[in-house]
C-alpha cells in the first residue's frame, strides 16, 4: 500500500487469533474507501466467539483434549519424532537461557507484550498503530 500511497501512513494489515478466556478472531485490513475517492481506510472483521455463539455450550480446551485421549485420537498429540526434534531445538535455547540468566520482559496482562517487541518490530519497518482497536467487551457465562 505504501507503494499506491508514497505520501500517507498507512496501518499494516492484521490478524489476532485470541485464545482463552474469551476466544475471538480479530482481522484489520486496509480497503478503498467507500465511493469515488481511492482513499484507503482500515476496516475491521471481529469474531467473539461469546457474542456469536452465545446460545453454544463451549467446553474448555482440555476438557476436547481428555476426550480425544479416552477415544484413543493421537492427531491432538506429537509424535516421538516430533518431540525429539522438538528437544534438538529447545535444549541448547532453554541451555543459554538458564546460562545466561535471561529474564523475561513483564508486560501487563492482556496486553500486546513488552514493548520492546514493538521496539523489535520497528527497528525492522513494522509500523503499530496504537489503540486502532478495542476489543468489545465479552460477558462470561461462567
Amino acid at each position: 500500500a505504501t507503494q499506491m500511497f508514497p505520501n500517507m501512513v498507512i496501518p499494516r494489515n492484521e490478524l489476532v487469533l485470541r485464545l482463552q478466556p474469551s476466544e475471538a478472531v480479530y482481522l484489520k485490513t486496509n480497503v478503498k474507501s467507500p465511493g469515488l475517492r481511492t482513499t484507503p481506510i482500515s476496516s475491521e472483521l471481529d469474531l467473539s466467539y461469546a457474542a456469536r455463539y452465545a446460545d453454544t455450550h463451549m467446553p474448555d480446551a482440555y476438557t476436547r483434549l481428555m476426550l480425544d485421549v479416552l477415544r484413543g485420537y493421537q492427531s491432538m498429540f506429537v509424535r516421538n519424532d516430533e518431540l525429539q526434534a522438538a528437544w534438538a531445538i529447545f535444549t541448547p535455547l532453554l541451555q543459554e537461557i538458564e546460562t545466561k540468566k535471561v529474564k523475561p520482559l513483564p508486560y501487563a496482562f492482556g496486553s500486546r507484550g513488552p514493548v520492546e517487541s514493538d521496539d523489535l518490530s520497528a527497528k525492522h519497518g513494522f509500523i503499530y498503530h496504537q489503540g486502532d482497536y478495542k476489543w468489545q467487551p465479552v460477558t462470561s457465562s461462567l
